[in-house]
């Protein structure tokens, strides 16, 4: 059913050096799933030096070749569909659905990049003497450090390998320890696609002793990181003092603006579709839902109607609409964040309570009459956590999107045309969706601005950040 999940080391599946393991468990029952294998610094050695080796032989294989070996990896991901995602609902515990959709997405973005590979040109630069080229070359930045968390341990993972591979580098994946064995089949398929020893490396351990051995050591060229803005700053800082580039995908409290001039009914379904997506654990989920105060009321109704619908329970049952969080520490957080807004006077229209007294199960909540002194308002909530506000003018809504330090996604619902392009201007963030569910397609980009993050993991500006531009200038003699 659930396998033991090993280190993957200069191409091999295999222990830790001293044999330590970390157990794995159901968020739905709570029960032991397996064990993972805890790496230290012996193993981080193996990896470095096996990444070293990997980096030589890999960025000379031609990208034409590289395309296809990435190919070939989709390819498996997709053949392995049903055991990939029935692992990833066991370990992460979203609805199967769910599950299955990540991984096909993670084929997707395989083949996004290798398509990129080939495609990854540099340009002549026209000179101003006779007799002279110039030439902008694309080369591969060198062994990359990528930290992903618990998730999307598929999708946080594959941008950051496809990426690193269609630009000829070598990935040392730290992979989430929580929901380890979905991942450690995404790292299976490039393996067994053909992607040689020591290109692509898979470890689990503690957090920061990896990292911190990681990101300073001289082998590793990049690093990117998908994770909270506090453990972000602390990692960014930590490359920076060793000139290290970096890419961070990083947290968010995204607003959702819907103005009186929306389709009320199809803002209420997309965005209560996307806020309890994963059990609202999720960067880009919408959070603040600024309502027009003319439209409120039945954009609220509405809602709660539709939550009211959601089926809480086991991934693998059959109807689980929502599934457990992935962690108790989450149920704990949630409790916390509506006690708080509670205290502070706001309203409880839906849920706000856990479930049960077995698995990390927690009602989708939504919370009216909010202020912005209560602790959900200014921290990330990451859980099944919607915020009713409503505002009277445009520039009230803006203030309020704008308000916070975060900027990666937002959303907007109007049917007009002016308001949709005042508003894609007006708000600061990495990514607007307007009417629709847009991001987090494999060609668009995908990042923050802000304490959100830096850089892109989507479209064609993902794989400039693993690529260094060499000029060569050179005149006939």
């Amino acid at each position: 059913m659930y396998p033991d999940v090993q280190l993957f080391i200069d191409g091999a599946w295999t222990p830790a050096a001293s044999g330590r393991t970390l157990e794995v468990l159901n968020p739905a029952t709570g029960e032991v799933l397996g064990r993972l294998a805890h790496a230290e610094r012996p193993d981080l050695d193996r990896a470095l030096a096996a990444a070293e080796r990997g980096f030589k032989a890999w960025r000379g294989v031609s990208a034409y070749e590289r395309s296809k070996v990435m190919r070939k990896a989709a390819g498996l991901i997709r053949e392995r569909l049903d055991h990939i995602a029935r692992l990833l609902t066991l370990e992460e515990g979203k609805p199967l659905a769910e599950a299955r959709g990540e991984t096909l997405v993670g084929a997707d973005v395989i083949e996004w990049f290798a398509e990129e590979a080939r495609r990854s040109y540099g340009r002549v630069i026209p000179a101003r003497a006779e007799g002279v080229t110039q030439l902008a070359i694309k080369e591969p930045v060198g062994v990359v450090a990528a930290f992903t968390p618990w998730n999307f341990p598929i999708n946080q993972a594959v941008r950051k390998i496809s990426a690193g591979l269609a630009a000829g580098c070598a990935v040392i994946l730290k992979g989430p320890e929580e929901t380890p064995a979905a991942c450690a089949e995404l790292v299976r398929a490039y393996a067994d696609a053909g992607v040689p020893a020591g290109v692509v490396q898979l470890v689990f351990g503690v957090p920061a002793e990896i990292s911190e051995y990681l990101i300073p050591h001289p082998v590793v060229r990049k690093i990117s990181f998908t994770g909270s803005t506090s453990v972000g700053k602390h990692l960014a800082a930590l490359a920076g003092a060793h000139m290290k580039r970096v890419t961070m995908e990083l947290g968010g409290h995204a607003p959702a603006i819907v103005f009186d001039d929306a389709d009320i009914e199809t803002a209420v379904k997309i965005l209560a579709a996307n806020k309890f997506r994963n059990a609202g654990q999720v960067c880009i989920a919408p959070t603040r839902f600024l309502v027009q105060e003319r439209v409120y009321a039945e954009f609220v109704g509405r809602f709660v109607d539709l939550v009211q619908h959601i089926t809480v329970g086991d991934g693998l049952a059959a109807g689980t609409t929502m599934g457990p969080l992935a962690n108790p520490r989450r149920v704990v957080a949630m409790q916390a964040l509506v006690q708080d807004a509670v205290q502070h006077g706001a309203q409880v229209a839906a849920g706000g309570k856990r479930l049960g007294n077995t698995g990390n199960f927690f009602e989708p909540t939504v919370l009216t009459h909010i202020t912005r002194d209560m602790r959900v308002m200014n921290e990330e909530p990451f859980g099944p956590l919607a915020l009713m506000l409503p505002f009277s003018s445009f520039d009230a809504a803006v203030a309020e999107a704008n308000r916070l330090p975060y900027g990666l996604a937002s959303y907007a619902y109007t049917r007009s045309a002016k308001t949709a392009t005042a508003i894609a201007a007006a708000v600061e963030a990495g990514m607007v969706s307007i009417n629709h569910h847009g991001l987090a397609l494999p060609e668009v980009p995908f990042g923050g601005i802000k304490d959100s993050g830096y850089g892109s993991e989507g479209g064609s500006e993902a794989i400039e950040a693993y690529l260094n531009t060499k000029f060569v200038s050179q005149a006939s003699l």
